[in-house]
């Protein structure tokens, strides 16, 4: 049902908005098909695209991880060419005040040339097999040995088996100053030629020297939000991107490290793994996902942007195409309007040399040749309907002047008193009311004296044996009729209604406004009515008036007829139009009424 009211609504769609419809349909479908996929592969080529870029930034990482390992393993093993002074400070042999201070000389120098290696060292410590503490700085902060040696990383160093070794990242409390943030330490355990256990050198090192990236690399990493994270073996956070980039403190990074190294299971971020050749430390280079989908709201908002201002140009080029070829259909349309009003009018404007332009001339030419019928043909009926209209006033005036010259004769012949000479008055006026009315103006006062002038002679012919009763408004008497109405039906009523001498016969004449300001008379009379079949035969000649008003009947065939109400009616018809009437009301006993609609000039 709804298909079906859907194809009817289309159905129903005027001409211009169909073209509109199915132009913008072919053009915008294919055009959001097109942008759709793109904008997929666009996409998707972004994500990948990012996961290869975090692919080479890894592998850069690893790169510089492993230069950063192999370095610092180099750095810290280079403190055993001194394996006689390593051997010796955990030795436990007592020695002089001068071998000890030449021994801490030696390791100074021992120490500050570790620190010379690589410009990023500050502060090297050597800590002897009786942890006695050695350090070289190049800062004015120096190293509590006692808070070093309590430190929980440093304990744990000191059982594990690797010889080189790269701690998480731990706090500056062992430091005099105390101060924030964070560092790494890089060591080395000693041992002597013998394979004993001599001690620990320990390099602190800023976070930040770990991961040396070119500027390049850098922007990319903020442009994608990156987040790198190094670990070591024990599962300790080693580095942290987001907190050398100033988005997290080093102290957040401490106290929350685990939670860090976790694996991300809610799917926000693209996730890649690494290590070093070396197997020190793991790298985990994260993505997230809603960055990605930043620049992807930017294609999409490039996207819809495209295909809002194509649907405009298209929907412009369709407006404009639908226009001109639904332009002369229109102005055909309206021609077709004018010609079904009676305006015969061609399309004047220019038309195009295509099919449609050709449907025109050839319907100017259709117009011109029917307009040009009709005017022959329109004179001719005008000359006819006025032949008719002559036709039916001139049956009217002789069939009453016969009548009433014959009252007078029967009465004249009967006596010779003032009632003829009346009579004959009243004749007189009547004529002067209805001879010579052609081209003046006769109104509904001059026709109510004409009926009662006939009625007052009928009363004279009758002994007063009809009573007009007139109900007229004022300003309807102003008001413009055709002559000869209500007298023939004043006439009828006598004729077929009065038939008991014994009482009067009422006739009323009521007038009154409809609420379209028409005027709506009715004749009354208290004759004797009519009979059913009566009724239905006057009721269907009056219908046959629609038909029959511009048909003109031989005179022959209306002698002895007399004056009848289809007379009326097809006069009301051709004078005021076709929605104005004559007809007969039902009530078969208790008289007659005839009702009148015609309007208001």
């Amino acid at each position: 049902m709804k298909q079906r009211r859907v194809f009817q609504m289309i159905r129903n769609m005027k001409l211009q908005n169909k073209l509109m419809a199915g132009y913008l349909l072919a053009c915008i479908i294919p055009l959001l098909i097109v942008s759709v996929v793109i904008f997929q592969r666009s996409t998707a080529g972004l994500e990948n695209s990012s996961e290869d870029f975090a692919n080479l930034y890894t592998s850069q990482i690893r790169t510089s991880l492993n230069e950063f390992v192999k370095e610092y393993d180099t750095v810290t093993k280079s403190v055993l060419v001194e394996n006689e002074l390593i051997y010796k400070i955990g030795d436990d042999r007592k020695r002089s005040m001068d071998e000890l201070v030449s021994q801490k000389v030696a390791i100074q120098r021992l120490l500050m040339r570790v620190t010379l290696l690589k410009p990023e060292i500050n502060t090297v410590m050597l800590i002897s097999r009786d942890n006695s503490v050695y350090q070289y700085t190049t800062a004015t902060n120096t190293v509590d040995e006692n808070a070093l040696l309590s430190q929980q990383w440093y304990k744990r160093i000191r059982s594990t088996d690797d010889t080189f070794f790269i701690t998480g990242l731990h706090d500056r409390s062992y430091y005099d100053d105390k101060g924030k943030g964070a560092i790494v330490t890089v060591g080395r355990v000693l041992f002597s030629s013998d394979g004993a256990y001599s001690g620990m050198l320990l390099i602190d090192l800023d976070p930040f020297t770990l991961l040396q990236l070119d500027n390049a690399f850098v922007l990319a990493r903020d442009k994608y939000g990156m987040r790198v994270i190094l670990s070591n073996r024990q599962g300790e956070i080693v580095y942290h991107s987001d907190a050398a980039s100033g988005r997290l403190s080093w102290t957040q990074v401490l106290e929350s490290g685990a939670e860090y190294l976790k694996g991300d299971t809610s799917n926000d971020r693209i996730t890649l793994l690494g290590n070093t050749q070396s197997g020190k430390l793991f790298i985990k280079t994260e993505i997230p996902r809603d960055r990605l989908l930043l620049e992807i709201n930017k294609i999409k908002g490039v996207t819809v942007i495209v295909i809002l201002t194509s649907c405009l140009i298209i929907t412009l080029i369709s407006l404009g195409l639908s226009y001109t070829i639904t332009k002369p259909i229109k102005a055909l349309r309206r021609s077709m309007k004018q010609a079904e009003t009676g305006q015969y009018l061609p399309i004047e404007k220019e038309q195009a040399n295509d099919e449609i332009g050709s449907l025109v001339h050839s319907y100017n030419k259709m117009i011109v040749t029917i307009r040009t019928l009709i005017e022959d043909v329109y004179i001719a009926e005008i000359k006819h309907r006025k032949a008719k209209f002559l036709a039916l006033q001139n049956q009217i005036n002789p069939h009453m002047l016969y009548n009433t010259l014959e009252s007078i004769r029967m009465k004249a012949l009967m006596k010779d008193d003032e009632e003829t000479a009346s009579m004959i008055k009243i004749l007189a006026r009547m004529f002067r009311l209805v001879l010579g009315k052609e081209g003046r103006h006769h109104s509904v006062k001059h026709e109510l004296e004409y009926t009662a002038n006939f009625l007052q002679l009928q009363n004279i012919r009758f002994n007063n044996m009809f009573r007009l009763d007139i109900r007229i408004p004022e300003e309807m008497l102003s008001c413009s009729i055709i002559p000869l109405v209500f007298q023939p039906i004043v006439e009828n009523s006598i004729n077929h209604g009065f038939q008991d001498y014994s009482q009067t016969m009422n006739i009323e004449i009521v007038g009154v406004w409809t609420d379209e300001g028409e005027i709506l008379i009715r004749i009354r009379d208290g004759g004797a009515g009519m009979s059913l079949d009566k009724y239905e035969e006057l009721r269907a000649l009056l219908e046959m008036v629609e038909s029959d008003k511009y048909k003109l009947e031989k005179m022959d065939e209306q002698v002895g007829k007399g004056l009848g109400l289809k007379n009326i009616a097809e006069r009301i018809k051709l004078h005021y139009g076709d929605q104005y009437y004559l007809t007969i009301l039902p009530g078969f006993e208790n008289g007659t009424t005839v009702e009148i609609l015609i309007p208001k000039t």
